[in-house]
């Protein structure tokens, strides 16, 4: 039990990490063309630059007058040659950190545009209150102004007198917006300039004593792991920034970047490999090597994990070729491809930018083939395991990873029967597949069957498995010879597509007429009473859970024991299913505390943070038999359609409740 705990804690904590690290990337991938923007100019037009360079090396002795104002020359004594600052430094100063902190206000208060200009204000102080460039002040700034404005108006909602709308919340963004300006002028721009002296201390550190190299011991298992975006973008993109707006390159820009090791693994593969990872290698490196698509070669190092001292190697031998030839990049390379790395190299580091991707291509290629060549086994292990192992470990599907036979895709022959299995087979995976059932009827596939099952009463007789990621290793060992697919949005996950894609790959066009509707059953009062719904509900998960928990109580559903198991149900799989719902139940050894099928609705105008996601919408399940299994159903069809969730939101008392749902056809 303490090695069953150990390990799920081990995973808790590996999730949290990738969704901070996704956090933190979404805040700088969509601006990633106003980084590329910044390199080019700054490539092109300082004193060091392309422009001058060539010019030089032709024998041109021009004043260079544009150029040199663009790029803010300076004179030989350090003066500047012109009235300004060119557009180099204002673009690291002001452009990219107030993108950024838009982006991470905009992103926290559910894409809401006020989210992001509040976050923007925020992020000016930050940078008025520093002499760096202001990224990790952003990345901290921008996101505290967009959840807190998002959190203000929470308070206010519905309350505002009409035609006050844009009044109220025109001066509650700006007199905010004004004092988190204030805020990260006095706290947060000292705070980040501090912390990024001391971080530069330690790369210099490191850089003196040619300990740099040391760093892909613990970057390298990271990327196979997908926790590479904690460290990329939370700490080499803003230090690896700072470190180029003074010194015109970084080093730290490579550390993660770098083609090499995955170049020379998968030509190690190609040439020694055997089986489907030999085939597959050669396209592959096209993906990684120019697409810049790192994650093509992790499921090649999953199949056989002492590869990873093969990509380490390799990693520690390019970095160590920049320490040696004083090499960087002037901007963050993405996608990891050659051509963006070669695109953010200045003049004087090309040379050295080149040798450090052909050194570590050809040192992670020398040592995986040798460990290729001595290996005995018959083939190059799972590699269809191996990505799905991958995808587990992303969260999400791989765009490019089909092509290594590790998704549903792979396998062949027509599906019949699919089953969408959770771990008491009552509550998510009948809404879950509810959805899904509407979708592949839809599609006019009437002769499939979805059906939903607990793990435990998993067969190995279906063709197709849907589970939560968490759930898909334990469903995989009951069904070994099914098709698996994992989701995490019960509601609207893009992977129902994809299966109905995959339906008609295999089963045909589909019969183009769907299935007969199911026949209406009753109302929800059946399962659901008026003394169950609550609309004005406050307090974070837990309390929310205990909340819907003890309505099922009340109604003398079940026993209080079967609150005790909603929570534990949590603690191993969420149960939110997307939309803004989460259907909190007990696990599959709680059903004895059930004495009838109910269920209880518990609104929070304000939010509730579930794990990461927002929830609006708590609804209590207690399945004791097959009866609460249509009004399923008939949440899931509501909570698809935007339409009826805005009248849930609106709902004003009981029936309003009761009507919504009552009136929905089961899916």
């Amino acid at each position: 039990m303490a090695t069953s705990t150990d390990t799920a804690q081990r995973g808790s904590a590996r999730l949290r990490v990738q969704r901070f690290g996704t956090f933190l990337s979404n805040m700088v991938l969509p601006n990633i063309g106003a980084f590329i923007a910044w390199g080019l100019i700054t490539a092109l037009f300082i004193q060091t630059g392309w422009i001058k360079l060539i010019g030089d090396a032709f024998g041109y002795d021009g004043g260079y007058g544009f150029v040199s104002q663009l790029g803010a020359w300076t004179n030989a004594d350090g003066t500047p040659m012109h009235e300004g600052t060119g557009i180099v430094g204002p673009m690291i100063t002001y452009l990219l950190p107030l993108l950024i902190g838009y982006t991470g206000g905009r992103m926290t208060y559910n894409d809401n545009l006020r989210g992001g200009v509040v976050g923007a204000i925020a992020t000016m102080g930050a940078i008025a209150g520093a002499s760096v460039p202001m990224f990790l002040g952003a990345m901290i700034m921008g996101p505290l102004g967009g959840w807190s404005m998002k959190k203000l108006d929470a308070l206010w909602a519905h309350k505002i007198r009409p035609g006050f709308e844009m009044l109220v919340n025109n001066f509650s963004a700006g007199i905010w917006g004004g004092f988190l300006a204030v805020i990260g002028f006095v706290l947060a721009g000292p705070f980040v300039q501090a912390f990024s002296t001391v971080a530069g201390n330690v790369v210099d550190f490191l850089v003196e004593r040619n300990l740099l190299p040391l760093t892909s011991i613990f970057i390298e298992p990271a990327k196979i792991l997908f926790l590479n975006n904690a460290i990329n973008q939370g700490i080499l993109t803003p230090l690896g920034t700072n470190q180029a707006a003074s010194a015109g390159q970084s080093i730290l820009f490579l550390l993660e970047a770098n083609p090499g090791p995955g170049l020379g693994l998968l030509l190690a593969f190609a040439l020694f490999g055997k089986g489907a990872a030999k085939s597959s290698a050669p396209g592959a490196i096209l993906i990684q090597f120019i697409g810049g698509i790192h994650e093509i070669y992790f499921p090649y190092v999953l199949a056989k994990p002492k590869l990873i001292a093969a990509v380490i190697l390799g990693g520690m031998a390019g970095v160590a070729t920049n320490v040696a030839f004083g090499s960087g990049l002037r901007s963050p390379a993405s996608p990891g491809s050659i051509i963006a790395v070669w695109a953010s190299s200045p003049p004087s580091s090309l040379l050295g930018v080149t040798a450090s991707v052909v050194v570590a291509a050809g040192v992670c290629f020398v040592v995986a083939a040798f460990l290729l060549k001595i290996d005995k086994s018959a083939d190059d292990g799972d590699l269809a395991a191996a990505t799905a192992q991958m995808e587990a470990n992303k969260g999400k599907k791989s765009s490019v990873a089909g092509m290594l036979g590790g998704s549903a895709a792979a396998s062949t022959g027509p599906i019949h029967s699919i089953v969408f299995a959770c771990d008491a087979g009552m509550g998510s995976s009948a809404m879950g597949a509810s959805v899904l059932r509407k979708k592949v009827q839809g599609a006019g596939f009437s002769d499939v069957t979805v059906v939903n099952k607990a793990i435990s009463n998993l067969s190995d007789d279906v063709d197709l498995v849907v589970t939560h990621r968490d759930l898909t290793d334990r469903a995989r060992s009951k069904s070994p010879s099914a098709a698996h697919v994992s989701v995490d949005n019960f509601m609207g996950s893009p992977r129902y597509d994809e299966i109905v894609e995959l339906l008609r790959e295999r089963n045909g066009s589909g019969a183009g007429a769907g299935a007969a509707a199911a026949p209406a059953v009753g109302g929800a009062s059946g399962l659901l009473a008026r003394e169950s719904i609550v609309l004005d509900a406050s307090g974070d998960r837990a309390a929310a859970i205990q909340q819907a928990g003890e309505l099922l109580v009340a109604a003398g559903a079940v026993d209080s024991s079967y609150v005790r198991a909603m929570h534990e149900r949590e603690t191993s799989v969420s149960t939110y299913m997307g939309n803004l719902l989460a259907i909190p139940h007990g696990t599959n050894e709680a059903k004895s505390a059930i004495h009838r099928s109910a269920i209880s609705f518990v609104r929070f105008p304000g939010g509730v943070d579930w794990n990461g996601s927002e929830v609006r919408f708590v609804i209590g399940i207690a399945g004791a038999g097959d009866d609460h299994l249509a009004l399923l159903a008939r949440i899931a069809e509501v909570f698809s359609d935007s339409s009826q969730v805005a009248r849930l939101e609106q709902a004003r008392t009981e029936d309003d409740v009761l009507a919504v749902l009552g009136a929905m056809q089961p899916a």
